[in-house]
């Protein structure tokens, strides 16, 4: 899938004046797709082929990931960012409609919305993620949702966890974080993205910050959905889609 190095997601990020809108989507393909003949699955990898390209020519920005025997049920993972909510609907419905998009099931939806954060006066390479450069090889994207507690801790204690959290995630700078707030729009409060070229590092990373004080205000962090990057059209030919 063409990205456009124009499409609004990739210029001005979170914290410098806009809010940008994210949706990290598990989809499910119907395994009684792959029966179909060659003629029929061809045409519904075009149809769903224009419908993601005309919602990039809206502006909406869209990363595909393979989860082809990753997870029960996710065999492709989309990363979404738009200016508005409302794009986000309008790619999700040319999609449900279009070829093949008609044999996918949404498994999961984590909705968040980019903007500055209270703990970075300045987000690093790592923290603005896939809003800027060439995306990494693997995604891993979670909701997460805080204790009552930890709202109620005094700004400065808040600050002093957070601290400590964010020079562990320094440490390795292979590894870069999205994070988006999810109040009001979904069930967690925020929505995380990983992205990396080495997995087993991040492995290491997630390890070492169940170690740091910000664990404990945790109070749940899943489901996890692992994608690896790739183009819409390969992941369609892994999916059974004539080559």
């Amino acid at each position: 899938m063409t990205e456009a190095s124009t499409q609004p997601a990739s210029a001005d990020a979170a914290g410098l004046g806009r809010q940008i809108y994210v949706q990290a989507v598990g989809l499910g393909l119907d395994p009684a797709w792959r029966r179909l003949p060659d003629d029929v699955r061809r045409a519904d990898a075009a149809a769903v082929l224009a419908a993601e390209e005309e919602s990039t020519a809206a502006g909406i920005r869209t990363l595909v990931y393979s989860s082809i025997g990753l997870e029960a049920g996710v065999d492709l993972v989309l990363l979404r960012l738009a200016d508005r909510l409302d794009d986000l609907e309008l790619a999700g419905a040319r999609l449900a409609r279009s070829g093949l998009g008609r044999w996918l099931q949404v498994r999961h939806s984590i909705l968040g919305r980019i903007s500055a954060s209270q703990y970075v006066t300045k987000p690093t390479d790592q923290e603005r993620s896939i809003l800027d450069g060439t995306p990494g090889q693997y995604l891993i994207v979670y909701p997460f949702t805080k204790t009552a507690d930890w709202y109620l801790l005094g700004r400065e204690t808040r600050q002093g966890v957070m601290n400590e959290h964010m020079r562990v995630g320094r440490q390795y700078r292979t590894v870069r974080q999205l994070l988006a707030y999810s109040f009001g729009l979904d069930d967690g409060d925020f929505l995380v993205a990983y992205d990396t070229d080495d997995i087993a590092i991040f492995g290491e990373l997630v390890r070492e910050l169940r170690g740091t004080e910000s664990r404990r205000s945790t109070v749940n962090d899943h489901p996890i959905l692992v994608g690896i990057r790739h183009e819409l059209r390969e992941v369609i030919e892994f999916l059974g889609g004539p080559g």
